[in-house]
Parts: structure tokens; sequence; C-alpha cells
């Protein structure tokens, strides 16, 4: 027998069974960069009376904006990207290899979940899957592509990525949308169940509608800015002394963004998910950040579970990758509904109170429109642990949202004079120079400095 021979045919069926997904993960990282791990996987389902090369996935490791990652890519065809038993062994393997040499992981998802034939062994394999992928949280960056159909098990590893990519065909569910349509009397399209935009409330979508060379793009920057993969402060010829007079004049969430980070430098991510409270890692004065600015248009930012959960997000993330953490505030307490009322809100209060402790780095906070009640204790209080506080000159600090707040606390003094308490208020008690007084902001700055005055702290406490 001619093993050379017989080495080339067998090469032969696993490249043609895994043909699609092999140009995807070309497609996805550095030309020519990929190297592929337990190529030769092979079983056969007897349920399926079929034979599973590569077990439904392809593994390996490449480069992506010459960042060395690991690749794990389920095959949709072959078994339909199913889990199996030997299919977890080959993923477990790459995971093992990613934490052994500190190795982000990509995860290209297409799945319609558990092979039928396999029952509990199966499972089995999968809950070591999933131990080992909790186990890296924090340790190397996770990323997900959802690249067409991900329902059960495999929507799992999705939760345990730390940056989720949806493409245009992509729809993540934990059951059959059929099934859960269904369940809830509904005949819904999968796109209305699973899709990007029907994922709203869960955090689960940082990027959608991409192509493979913006995921390409996109993951080789946020690698860029982590300071375990890229360098901590990069010379990037940012003036550092820049003043945008602009923002004297009109000071909103773009252009905010677009001033005080680097050109060029920085990604935004999560938009699905309470898009007013936007999320962002890059660099400012060529430092790496992360920075959340609250987008509340002439209102301001009212906290829900979803939105303070999204912030405890990017919280952890600084903290696990030593990231400083800057808040550009626009904030005011519990919204006030029934709805909210009923959730998960205080305790994702208290989660976002205990993630602060993480946080090694600097910690600062921008108050550049307003920042009131629950909205200053989180996101701006010294006792929080922010190291630096600056407010804009026309910003607002407060107890309450306005004088209607305050009516409650000081009924008699408004009794008297209703107009009088109501100027006295908004002009002396909210007014940042009260809080300035009392130790609580470092400085009231004009909005066209801001940059120059968080270049300035960043580069003192950065460790």
């Amino acid at each position: 027998m001619d093993k050379i021979q017989l080495l080339r045919q067998r090469r032969t069926n696993v490249l043609a069974a895994g043909e699609k997904i092999r140009k995807t993960i070309a497609a996805l990282t550095d030309e020519e960069s990929f190297v592929e791990l337990s190529g030769f996987s092979f079983s056969r389902s007897d349920f399926y009376e079929a034979g599973a090369e590569g077990e439904g996935i392809v593994t390996g490791f490449a480069t992506i904006g010459g960042n060395p990652v690991y690749i794990a890519a389920q095959n949709f065809e072959v078994l339909h990207g199913g889990v199996s038993a030997a299919n977890c062994a080959k993923l477990l393997r790459c995971l093992a290899l990613a934490e052994k040499n500190s190795t982000p992981v990509v995860y290209v998802l297409h799945s319609l979940g558990v092979q039928i034939g396999e029952g509990v062994t199966a499972l089995e394999g999968f809950a070591s899957v999933l131990s080992k992928a909790a186990k890296l949280h924090g340790v190397v960056p996770q990323f997900a592509v959802i690249d067409g159909e991900v329902y059960g098990h495999s929507a799992l590893l999705a939760a345990c990525a730390d940056f989720t990519f949806f493409m245009k065909e992509g729809v993540l569910a934990a059951d059959s949308p059929l099934v859960l349509s269904a369940k809830s009397g509904k005949n819904l399209p999968k796109e209305e169940v699973g899709g990007a935009k029907a994922l709203g409330a869960t955090n689960l979508v940082s990027f959608a509608d991409g192509s493979y060379a913006e995921v390409r793009t996109t993951i080789a920057k946020i690698l860029g800015v982590i300071p375990v993969y890229g360098a901590v402060v990069e010379e990037n010829g940012e003036d550092l002394n820049a003043a945008f007079t602009a923002l004297n004049k009109k000071c909103d969430a773009d252009s905010l963004i677009k001033c005080v980070f680097d050109a060029g430098s920085y990604v935004e991510f999560g938009r699905e998910c309470s898009p007013a409270v936007r999320c962002l890692i890059g660099r400012v004065g060529g430092i790496s950040t992360a920075a959340v600015v609250f987008d509340g248009g002439d209102e301001g930012v009212c906290l829900d579970a979803s939105s303070v959960a999204k912030v405890t997000s990017l919280v952890e993330f600084a903290a696990y990758y030593g990231l400083p953490f800057v808040t550009f505030t626009d904030t005011l307490g519990v919204r006030s509904d029934l709805v909210t009322q009923d959730s998960l809100v205080l305790k994702a209060i208290f989660k976002l109170a205990e993630s602060y402790d993480l946080l090694e780095n600097a910690k600062i906070a921008v108050v550049y429109k307003q920042a009131v009640g629950l909205g200053y204790t989180l996101f701006a209080a010294k006792s929080m642990g922010f190291d630096y506080v600056y407010a804009f000159a026309n910003a607002r600090i407060a107890l309450f949202e306005d004088a209607k707040g305050a009516e409650i606390e000081f009924a008699a003094e408004c009794k008297t004079d209703p107009a009088k308490f109501a100027a006295k208020y908004a002009d002396e008690t909210a007014d940042p120079v009260n809080a300035a007084k009392n130790g609580y902001v470092d400085n009231i700055i004009e909005p066209a400095l801001v940059k120059q005055y968080l270049v300035a702290s960043l580069q003192m406490l950065l460790k």
C-alpha cells in the first residue's frame, strides 16, 4: 500500500468536507497564516450513517493583523456542525493550547446543536468545553463570529466571548427559533427571533452586518489596544495639547468621542443593547483606554438592568486587561417605571459597584452634562474609587433631577416661595462649583480642553 498516496487521498477528503469553512478562515486571518490542528480527526455517526471528516469543526492557529490567535470554526457541511464528543475533544485541545500560550481565541459558529445520536456523551463533552471557556474568561480575549444559524449548546460559546460579530445571516438562539416562536403562539421568521436586531436586550451583539474583512480589521484593532498584545502607550503623532473649541459651543456624545479618542484608534461596540450607553476601547493621547459615554440627548440617561450590566461588562474587561477606565457622564438615577422596578436592576447595580474593585489602573470621571442622584454615585463619586473627577463648566451635579424632586425633601422651604426655591436649587445646589467646594470635583474645565486634562491624568496614573 502506498502510504503517501493514501495520505493524499485522505487529505483530499478532509479538505473537500471543509472547503467552505476553510475559505471563511482564510478570509478572517492573515494570508496563508492558518495551520490546522487535529486535521484527521474522524469518527462515524451510526445515527446518520455517515462519515464525519474533521468532526464538524476545523481548529488551528493563525495570525490576525500579525497577532497570533487560535481558531475554532464549526463546519456546517459536516453533520450541520453538530456537537459531538469528538468535536468537543478537538475544541477542548484548541482551548487548552490557547490557555497555555496566553493566546486569544476566535470561534466561528454555525451549528444546529448537539448530534442526536450521541446522547449524554456529547453533553459531557460540551460541559468540558464550556468549563474551559469559562476559565479562559478574563485570561485571554475570546471572539465569536455568528456565521449562520447557531442554536442550543453552541450559542453558549457566544455568551463566553468578549466580543461577538453577527454576520448578515447570523441567527443565535438557545433553542430552535421555530420552537421558540411556536411556544410563544407566533409564527416568526428566524431573524426576528435570533437575529442581531432581535437580541437588543441580551448584550450579545457587539457588531452586526460586517464583512470578514471588517471582522479581521476590528479584531486586530482591539488586540492592538490591549496592553498584553499591543503597546500600552503608542507614539501616533497626536497633538497632546490640542484644544477643540467647537466643544465649547456644542458638546454631544458624537463630538466628544471624535475629539477625545485618537483618530482611527478606537472601536465602539454593543450598539444594539442600551444604545444610549456607548462603550469604546481605543487610545487617548496614545494611551490604551476603555470608556463609557452616556448619550442622553437632551434628557440624560436613566438606568435599567441592561444598561448597568453593559457598563459592568466593560469595567470587567478593562480590569482583566489593565486598561484605564473613563466615564463621560450624562446620567440620572434608576428609570422610574414598573418594568424596571420588577427587574434585576438593583442586583446589577451592586454587581457594578463590586466590579469597580477589580480595576487597578486609572479610573477617571468627566461630568460633561449631568450627574444626578445614583448617576453621580455610580459614575462620578470619589468614594466609588474615581481617582480624578472633572466637570464641564455648564454641567449639573445634584441630588435630584430638578427642583420638583427636591420639593419632597425641602417641602417647608419650597412652600414659602416656590419660584425662589427652584432658582436657588438650579443655580446653587446643582452647580458643579458646589461639588468642587467639598473636594468631590478636582477641576471645573472648559469642554475644549478635555483631552488635555485626560491625557495628563492618564500619564500620571498609568500603571
